[in-house]
């Protein structure tokens, strides 16, 4: 309509005349208020201040929108009541889901390791830390970060969950200042795969690593069964006379 009636003219985008919209509804007129426009602090009184903690220490998981919603309370005058209480809706940290019998584990390991570690000031440096992991197909999609820039939606799709699975196991090591691998192990890994890998791939990483390293590495691995077969240990232990630390 626009474009028929003035021929010639440069032609708005849609936004444009979304936000004349919204400025008349908002303020009775197409001109922009220069004067004022600064945007004024919301008082707010002591039971609303009082009703906001509350609801962000029953539920400190909560969001703004939802303390909004159940206070009747501006969801900026949450945000301002929450910054003046010094609160910060701080990220959470995934770490690895321990089992009961795992906690005894690890305060030993780390007692014996903190023991270690005021004995021999180097001996952080010299253990060998290994793992290995299985990365998906699929990954892990972070939809926040996701999006695109557009004046009107245009049903942009990401594919998601492939119907064929597939996966790689990888292996990487650090010691020191020097990190081993990656390396891609097979799917199925046994005892006699995994040593295999020791002999022949772990063995030609290790010509990296400066000789005074090597001479006094501790290498680490952790309890799967494949680790623990018994000649997987004899090779760990002729090849590591500092010794290795596994469960």
């Amino acid at each position: 309509m626009y474009r028929a009636k003035y021929l010639g003219r440069q032609l708005p985008s849609r936004s444009f005349f979304a936000t004349l919209h919204r400025r008349l509804c908002e303020t009775g007129s197409f001109n922009v208020h220069k004067l004022d426009t600064g945007r004024q602090r919301t008082i707010w009184t002591v039971d609303a201040e009082d009703r906001v903690i509350q609801e962000l220490e029953c539920n400190p998981s909560t969001s703004t929108r939802v303390v909004s919603r159940e206070t009747h309370i501006p969801q900026a005058t949450v945000w301002r009541i929450a910054h003046d209480e010094v609160l910060h809706p701080y990220h959470l940290q995934r770490v690895q889901a321990l089992e009961l019998g795992d906690y005894n584990k690890h305060m030993d390991f780390t007692r014996w390791f903190l023991h270690e570690s005021n004995a021999d000031r180097n001996f952080a440096a010299s253990v060998l830390f290994t793992d290995e992991a299985k990365f998906l197909l699929e990954g892990v999609m972070n939809f926040h970060n996701l999006h695109t820039w557009a004046d009107e939606t245009p049903h942009a799709i990401r594919p998601h969950g492939a119907q064929r699975k597939c996966s790689i196991n990888m292996w990487a090591g650090i010691v020191g200042d020097c990190l081993l691998g990656p390396y891609i192990l097979p799917e199925r890994l046994n005892g006699s795969v995994y040593l295999t890998f020791l002999q022949e791939v772990l063995s030609e990483m290790l010509n990296d690593v400066p000789m005074p390293i090597r001479q006094r590495i501790r290498f680490q691995h952790d309890g799967s069964s494949a680790y623990l077969s018994i000649d997987v240990r004899a090779h760990l232990q002729a090849t590591f006379p500092g010794g290795w630390i596994d469960r």
